[in-house]
């Protein structure tokens, strides 16, 4: 499997990527309320990435219809943009790639619109701590598949699950690239080298692992019905661990 591993200068403009993915994610989230709908999110994103120079990745890939994913609830991954409303208590992940000269940048938060429950709230702060989980895993010379052993390690200890069918990937010149990065354990996988971009970016469920996909063949849920929520950022191996390009405090 060919993993590139990018120049300085490459590294450069994937900073500036993720950056301004940063910022736009920043931005998109503080917009969120009861009341707002996935639409009014989705062309906030588009002026905001036009303003940064950008364009959203997500956009008409594979035919996806919107600026970015919107994913409220039981929803895993993939949600489209859409004119309901949200409402006190539902949870919202939004995952923004940016495309900035060439390069990508992608990110993507899960927050509560309202006050949400406690177990919604709870699930946040595993998904987000499993996220962390795998991204110290992270460093030059380290097989691949460590991320998804942290990742389910500590998931499962929360008697939660890490869905299996969609995970991490590199990402560069393109939004998607070699390796995928699984989030669960048992995966092996290629040797991580300095100089690699990856994503990590685990969807961890309340109840069952297990998803469904809706006619729409983009979005995907949660079998059960239960809560799921993710966590995501672009990272670059370095030689004693890694550079996260997506950091809110790039802003």
């Amino acid at each position: 499997m060919f993993i590139p591993r990018l120049s300085r200068s490459q590294i450069k403009k994937m900073r500036a990527a993720g950056s301004s993915a940063a910022r736009t994610l920043h931005q998109a989230c503080a917009q969120l309320g009861v009341g707002v709908t996935g639409a009014q999110i989705d062309a906030a994103v588009r002026r905001h990435t036009a303003t940064e120079g950008g364009t959203p990745a997500q956009l008409g890939y594979h035919g996806f219809p919107g600026s970015l994913c919107i994913s409220p609830n039981q929803v895993v991954c993939h949600g489209i943009p859409s004119p309901t409303r949200f409402e006190d208590g539902d949870i919202v992940n939004l995952d923004i790639t940016t495309c900035l000269r060439g390069f990508h940048g992608d990110t993507s938060r899960t927050v509560a619109i309202g006050t949400p429950s406690e177990e919604a709230s709870a699930l946040m702060a595993l998904a987000e701590s499993c996220m962390w989980a795998g991204i110290a895993q992270i460093r030059d010379g380290v097989e691949l598949g460590r991320v998804g052993e942290a990742i389910e390690a500590l998931a499962t200890r929360h008697g939660c699950s890490v869905v299996r069918e969609f995970g991490g990937h590199g990402i560069g010149r393109k939004m998607h690239l070699p390796p995928h990065v699984h989030h669960h354990a048992g995966t092996g996988g290629p040797i991580l080298r300095s100089g690699m971009c990856i994503t990590v970016e685990p969807m961890i469920n309340q109840g069952s692992a297990q998803v469904v996909m809706d006619p729409d063949e983009w979005t995907v849920r949660t079998a059960d019905g239960s809560l799921s929520a993710q966590f995501e950022h672009t990272l670059l191996v370095t030689d004693s661990g890694c550079e996260v390009l997506t950091l809110a405090s790039a802003l």
